[in-house]
C-alpha cells in the first residue's frame, strides 16, 4: 500500500481554493491522499483529483468545548478508520483539534500549517488574551512532539510560535502553498480608470473597513480612483462585515461590491492594482495571485503582506488600520504608470521564483520524506 496522508480542513472550498497546489504534489510524490473538512459543494472537485473525501459535521467558527470535544471525537473515528502515515493539519483550529485526533494514531507524523493566526490572536480583549494564553499552551505541547513540525509561512509566525516555547527544530518556514504561475499569466495593464482591487472575505481584521474610508479620501481630494471589492462576508468570523453593509459601500461612487470571484485571472486582467489592508496574514494568496499577473501592490506593514509586497521592488507598504496611509500610497501609485510597470514586473518576477506552485509544493514534499519513509 502506499503510504496515505490525511489533509485535515476546516472547509472543502478553503481546501480547493488554497490547497490543491499541496495536495496534488503529495500525490504525485505517490501519497494516497485523503481530505478531511465539512463538505459544502467540493465533493465531486475534490474526488476529481483523486482524493479521498471524508465529509465532518464541525463548525468552523464553534468555540464551544463541548463542540470541540465532539470534533475531536469525529476526526480520531475517521483516522482510525483510514490510518494514514501522516497527519496535515491546516490552519489554527485543525492545528489543536487535528492535533489531539491525531494522538490516537501514535505511528503518524503531524504537520501543522499555521495559515495565520486570526482573531484569536490578534484580540485585545481581557477574554481573548487569556484564550491566547491557554491555546498558546496547548499549541506548543502539541507541536513538541518528537514527529510533529509546525508550517510558518512567514518569519514573523515563526516567531510567535518559538515565543510560545515551541522548539526551533520542529518549526519548519514554507511561504504559503505555492501560486500557479502557468495559469495566471501577466497581462498589459486596461485603460483607465485606474482599478485596485481587494480579493479576499469581507473582514475587519482584513482591513476593509480602513480601505473603503481610504477610498473616500481619495474621491474628497479629486483623485478618480475606481474600487473593487471582491468576496462574501463570513458569518462565522467575529469580525465579519454584514452584507447590508457592504451592499451600501457598492452605491457609494467608485466603489463597486463584486461578490465572490471565480474569474481570479480575469480580475487581475481588469485591475491595476493590488490592495490588502491586512492586520495579519500567513502568507496571503490574492497577493500571490496579483504578484503573478503582474501587478503592483498596495498592502499593510504587517506579517505575511510583507513578504509579498516588498517596499520599492514590487509594492509599498502602508500603516495598519490608517486609511490617510493607504490613501497616499494608492494616490501615488495611481499617478505613475511607470512605477506600476516596474513594480509589476518585479512582482511576477518574485512569484515565479519564490512562490510557484512547483517550488511550494517540492519542499512540503521534501519534508514529508523526512518525517516518513516514502520508497
Amino acid at each position: 500500500m502506499p503510504p496515505r496522508i490525511a489533509y485535515i480542513v476546516t472547509e472543502d472550498w478553503y481546501f480547493l481554493s488554497h490547497r490543491l497546489p499541496m495536495a496534488r504534489a503529495a500525490k504525485a510524490a505517490g501519497l494516497d491522499v485523503h481530505v478531511l473538512c465539512r463538505i459544502a459543494k467540493g465533493q465531486a472537485a475534490i474526488e476529481a483529483e483523486g482524493f479521498t473525501a471524508h465529509g465532518l459535521s464541525w463548525s468552523r467558527g464553534s468555540v464551544s468545548p463541548a463542540g470541540n470535544a465532539q470534533a475531536v471525537a469525529e476526526v480520531a473515528r475517521v483516522l482510525r478508520r483510514i490510518r494514514p502515515d501522516i497527519v496535515h493539519n491546516i490552519a489554527l483550529k485543525p492545528a489543536l483539534l487535528g492535533s489531539l485526533a491525531a494522538l490516537t494514531q501514535p505511528r503518524a507524523a503531524v504537520v501543522n500549517s499555521i495559515t495565520g493566526v486570526g482573531s484569536s490572536f490578534l484580540s485585545q480583549s481581557f477574554a481573548g488574551r487569556i484564550g491566547k494564553a491557554a491555546l498558546g499552551r496547548a499549541l506548543a505541547l502539541l507541536m513538541n512532539r518528537a514527529r510533529a513540525r509546525a508550517v510558518v509561512q512567514n518569519p514573523d509566525d515563526a516567531a510567535l510560535l518559538a515565543d510560545l516555547a515551541v522548539r526551533a527544530s520542529n518549526i519548519v518556514l514554507i511561504p504559503g502553498s505555492g501560486v500557479d504561475t502557468d495559469a495566471i499569466q501577466p497581462v498589459p495593464e486596461p485603460p483607465p480608470p485606474v482599478r485596485a482591487a481587494f480579493v479576499g472575505r469581507m473582514l475587519e481584521d482584513k482591513g476593509v473597513r480602513t480601505l473603503v474610508d481610504a477610498h473616500r479620501l481619495l474621491r474628497s481630494e479629486g483623485v478618480a480612483l475606481h474600487l473593487i471589492l471582491a468576496g462574501d462576508p463570513d458569518p462565522e468570523n467575529p469580525t465579519s462585515i454584514s452584507g447590508e453593509e457592504l451592499a451600501a459601500w457598492g452605491r457609494e461612487p467608485g466603489i463597486t461590491w463584486a461578490g465572490h470571484v471565480t474569474d481570479i485571472a480575469g480580475l487581475w486582467r481588469d485591475s491595476h492594482i493590488a490592495v490588502l489592508p491586512s492586520r495579519r496574514e500567513g502568507l496571503p494568496k490574492s497577493l500571490l495571485e496579483a504578484a503573478a499577473a503582474g501587478r503592483p501592490m498596495v498592502a499593510s506593514d504587517a506579517p505575511g503582506c510583507r513578504e509579498v509586497a516588498i517596499p520599492g521592488e514590487t509594492g509599498i507598504l502602508a500603516t495598519v488600520d490608517d486609511p490617510r496611509s493607504f490613501a497616499a500610497a494608492l494616490a501615488q501609485l495611481a499617478a505613475d504608470p511607470a512605477m506600476r510597470a516596474r513594480l509589476g514586473g518585479n512582482a511576477r518576477r518574485l512569484a515565479v521564483e519564490r512562490f510557484s506552485a512547483n517550488a511550494i509544493g517540492q519542499q512540503t514534499v521534501d519534508l514529508y520524506r523526512r518525517l516518513m519513509p516514502m520508497g
